[in-house]
């Protein structure tokens, strides 16, 4: 066990909508699933199950205090012992934990992607590489959008409405802030192929 390398924990941040689940999904099909061990800040979101669905339709999800820091902290730190961890399954239909987990095996790359963790300052100690992806904010919404009708069942309206009223404002006061602590800026996010390159290479080098 003590032979092993330290695997690299990789942090992927970005606003709502910027395209991080896409250049995760680059650099996990680039250079190998096999290889990686995938934690997603939004599966981390606080059980409200105990909640009507009133109460939880007025919870802010975009503030860091929405989301179980503590464990994703304790998971990349098991993983990083080369422990598996049980990913919690998060329902965002009805804004609830499920009763499934998802287990995740340790491997030499960590990849930990979500709008919040580099505002989180205990989490963002944890990384040892730090992306953020920059998307202009017209195209984050239309993405945002296009998901959220289409994947969650909500409804247009319901989108605009929760964008005014917390993702936006959390955007300004968290998200773009946040921005000044990565290593490294990508803009356009997947679509930017020679900044993936670069990450890519990068991680094969590591891994060699």
């Amino acid at each position: 066990m003590s032979s092993r390398p330290t695997p690299l924990v990789i942090g992927i941040a970005g606003g709502s909508g910027s395209g991080k689940t896409t250049v995760a999904n680059v650099v996990m099909q680039r250079v190998g699933a096999e290889n990686i061990a995938y934690l997603p800040h939004d599966a981390y979101y606080k059980e409200l199950g105990h909640l009507p669905p009133n109460q939880r339709a007025q919870i802010n999800f975009d503030h860091p205090d929405s989301l179980e820091n503590e464990l994703m902290i304790q998971h990349i730190q098991a993983l990083r012992a080369y422990q598996p961890v049980a990913l919690p399954v998060y329902d965002f239909s009805t804004d609830s934990r499920t009763d499934k987990i998802s287990e995740v095996k340790p491997q030499r790359i960590i990849i930990v992607e979500g709008i919040l963790i580099f505002a989180v300052p205990d989490l963002r100690k944890m990384f040892d590489l730090k992306i953020f992806v920059d998307t202009d904010a017209d195209i984050r919404l239309i993405r945002r959008l296009q998901r959220d009708i289409s994947e969650r069942g909500r409804s247009t309206e319901s989108v605009i409405k929760q964008y005014l009223s917390t993702v936006r404002p959390m955007h300004l006061e968290f998200v773009e802030p946040s921005k000044r602590y990565a290593d490294v800026i990508i803009p356009e996010g997947g679509f930017n192929a020679a900044a993936l390159d670069l990450v890519v290479a990068r991680l094969e080098a590591l891994l060699r």
